[in-house]
């Protein structure tokens, strides 16, 4: 169940609203809950299982460590630790493994082994989120920086909490541990709330859907025309961004209608002057994640300039195995690793800094896209074939001419130039709900239902992250 689909606008959230606002407070949780591994569960009741034993380990370890000496605290750290990457290690990277490993195989001459093929794994929903917020819960507590929770329930309420559970943005145990003992409803949060669901909505299927329409049709299309690989390039751009920011969107603004405050997730990351500030804006809980969990403990910038670059290239490479089991995200996050090493190194030198800002800008605007070739391709003889044509050495077919009837409809290009207007010229949808005034109401309200307007005629309705 996705949050922009029918079933979940119409039924699922009218329903659990409505019981979690009945609830006395003191059950709310358990309603939160039911309600959220109802949500998990409707693809694949089977995988609610494996997100609550992840739960009850790591509530046991956060008991543990409150009531045991330092060696009880650091074997409990461990536990959490090891489980939850066993578990994220085994559902996400099994395949991948075993695939590389016949391919390895048959590269010496082994042949193709007897056991390839013979045990698929399937990916469960949002795992990649859940089991990065429920180790932040046993990090925190372990680094004093939040206190245990002693009721179960409300941990389960933390880990399995519908709005951000399959997606994020990845909500750390200290940014909501008060939150969860005591927080307030109001009548303005829930209308804040309910606005930046409407926007989130807006972007996801008036702006993400057409433009994610264009630039499948391009990257399925193989060897292209210069200009026609760079329309889908950019597409693709724009897709990524009004999907995901969008479906954060969505995610903090029902966080609101139930009194809970999450942290903003995106901030303008296509305005960055440099690949650093692009990542302090695009996927904020994530990178920020990665820094305090992972840089840090490595080493950070404390040991010095060359272990600092190693880190940084490191840390990036495991953020875009994090996206996906493929050696594109590898590559994509190694290139992300390199830029970030390469700005460190250069300083206040960097090639960014005699440019004028809007060139700055667009560099890094040029940057990332280049990066998104990478993430789009199914695989990298994909990806290569893409780069060819965006720099004018592709061998297009015939029938690549006929992609001009499709990617330039006056639709689509009409919303690949609202993407662009809103992307560099608009608020973020935190920022423009902050004060919310009846016009500013009644224009979410108009965003919500020519969504939902577009959702009933729409076929195409992808969600790029609700795979990770």
């Amino acid at each position: 169940m996705v949050f922009s689909s029918p079933l979940f606008v119409y039924y699922y959230l009218p329903l659990a609203l409505a019981v979690y606002c009945l609830t006395p407070r003191r059950a709310k949780h358990f309603a939160l809950t039911a309600f959220s591994y109802l949500f998990y569960g409707w693809a694949n009741p089977w995988f609610t299982l494996l997100m609550l034993g992840s739960t009850l380990v790591d509530y046991r370890c956060g008991l543990a460590m409150s009531s045991g000496g330092e060696s009880t605290r650091k074997r409990a750290l461990v536990v959490s630790i090891c489980a939850n990457l066993s578990l994220l290690g085994f559902f996400k990277y099994f395949n991948f493994a075993a695939e590389n490993a016949a391919a390895f195989m048959r590269l010496i001459g082994l042949g193709s082994p007897a056991w390839e093929g013979v045990l698929q794994v399937t990916l469960p929903l949002g795992i990649s989120f859940y089991t990065f917020q429920s180790m932040s819960y046993t990090i925190d507590v372990y680094r004093g920086n939040a206190r245990p929770i002693r009721r179960f329930i409300d941990f389960a309420c933390y880990v399995s909490m519908f709005p951000q559970l399959v997606a994020g943005p990845i909500v750390r145990f200290s940014d909501v541990s008060e939150q969860l003992r005591s927080r307030t409803h109001t009548l303005e949060k829930f209308a804040r709330g309910a606005a930046l669901f409407s926007v989130g909505m807006a972007k996801k299927v008036a702006l993400a859907n057409p433009c994610g329409k264009v630039a499948d049709t391009v990257f399925e299309a193989g060897s292209l025309h210069f200009l026609d690989a760079w329309h889908g390039l950019l597409a693709y751009a724009f897709q990524i961004y009004f999907d995901f920011s969008g479906y954060s969107d969505m995610a903090i603004g029902l966080g609101l209608t139930l009194g809970f405050a999450f942290p903003k997730n995106f901030d303008s990351p296509y305005r960055s002057e440099s690949i650093t500030e692009f990542w302090r804006r695009w996927h904020i809980s994530l990178s920020s994640w990665l820094r305090d969990y992972l840089y840090i403990p490595l080493g950070g910038n404390r040991k010095g300039p060359g272990r600092t670059y190693v880190n940084l290239a490191l840390v990036m490479i495991l953020g875009g195995l994090w996206h996906g089991a493929s050696w594109n995200f590898v590559v994509w996050g190694s290139l992300h690793g390199g830029m970030l090493a390469l700005e460190r190194w250069r300083g206040k030198r960097a090639v960014y800094s005699g440019l004028p800002r809007w060139a700055r800008v667009g560099l890094t605007f040029l940057l990332v896209c280049l990066g998104w070739a990478f993430f789009r391709a199914p695989d990298l003889g994909s990806a290569w074939t893409f780069l060819c044509s965006l720099a004018g050495l592709g061998s297009p077919r015939p029938e690549a001419a006929l992609l001009s009837g499709v990617v330039y409809q006056p639709y689509y290009l009409i919303c690949m130039v609202v993407s662009g207007l809103t992307i560099w010229l608009s608020p973020t949808a935190l920022d423009w709900t902050e004060r919310l005034t009846p016009l500013k109401a009644g224009a979410a309200l108009a965003g919500l239902w020519l969504s939902l307007a577009l959702l009933s005629a729409q076929t195409y309705n992808p969600f790029i992250y609700f795979i990770f």
